[in-house]
């Protein structure tokens, strides 16, 4: 087939700028997605009847938990021969700069963000907030399971725009020629990614409508859980593997990180039958 049967995708990465600083599409995903995940679960605070002041400090936790646990999960999972080897790049993993070997440094913000860090992050951070302002736990990991879904699609569309964690190389007439990457087409699987978490989203709020009883049990952040890392499970055989070692293992870094939270996701739903009130 020939190169124009194909999406060429070669997209500014810069969608405007504020004086000299270049706001980035990257970033403006984060926060469509975090600000839409804000407000449904604020909806979802008040149609279960706890008070603003139980919910407004639940994003700062949120916010620092998915952050903190992306970058960190990224810097250790992926590129532990660097960040773990040197004191400089140690620094590099918390600060958003990256030092120049003739001295001084640059800010170039979080290059490296992993999903799963985000997750392990999120926990981290709602068990913080659950123990401080006495939550019950299973109803705040139910709203975020019935949240999550529409952050993490803009989060993957945040990928798209970087055209990074690219596919694999195909001849599917819907594939993608990312021009900043190379002149191959390859399966488009930040989209892949993003439609089925949209997907995700919608499936849940819908089951959400119809069963508002089950919030309390964990059946929502079990289900939330088990579609979405299943389906990430799955979608990895056709991204290219994003560091060299993973080429010697049998399954990459993304499915081994994904099968513990698809086990936790099973176990929540299975279990959630003995949360009913």
């Amino acid at each position: 087939m020939k190169m124009l049967d194909f999406i060429y995708w070669q997209p500014n990465e810069i969608a405007f700028h504020v004086g000299s600083y270049g706001v980035r599409w990257y970033g403006l995903c984060w926060l469509t997605g975090l600000t839409l995940g804000f407000f449904l679960m604020q909806w979802l605070y008040k149609k279960h009847k706890y008070p603003d002041e139980k919910f407004e400090p639940l994003f700062l936790y949120v916010f620092i938990g998915v952050l903190v646990g992306a970058r960190l999960g990224h810097c250790i999972f992926y590129q532990p021969d660097y960040f773990l080897t040197s004191g400089k790049h140690f620094v590099e993993m918390f600060l958003p700069i990256k030092f120049l070997d003739g001295g001084g440094w640059k800010f170039i913000g979080y290059e490296g963000l992993a999903s799963h860090g985000g997750v392990v992050g999120m926990l981290v951070g709602l068990y913080m907030y659950i123990r401080k302002y006495k939550m019950p736990t299973w109803v705040v990991l139910d709203f975020m399971g019935i949240c999550s879904g529409i952050t993490a699609t803009f989060i993957r569309l945040g990928n798209l725009m970087n055209s990074e964690i690219i596919g694999k190389q195909t001849d599917v007439p819907w594939a993608f020629i990312f021009a900043n990457v190379d002149q191959a087409p390859r399966h488009p699987g930040q989209l892949y990614e993003s439609l089925f978490y949209l997907f995700t989203f919608i499936v849940i709020l819908l089951i959400y409508r119809k069963h508002p009883e089950k919030v309390g049990t964990g059946f929502y952040f079990g289900l939330c859980l088990t579609m979405i890392f299943t389906f990430r499970f799955l979608i990895e055989y056709t991204k290219e593997i994003q560091e060299a070692f993973e080429a010697g293992l049998p399954i990459d870094m993304g499915q081994i990180l994904s099968i513990p939270l698809i086990a936790l996701g099973v176990w929540a739903m299975i279990t959630s039958k003995k949360r009913i009130k």
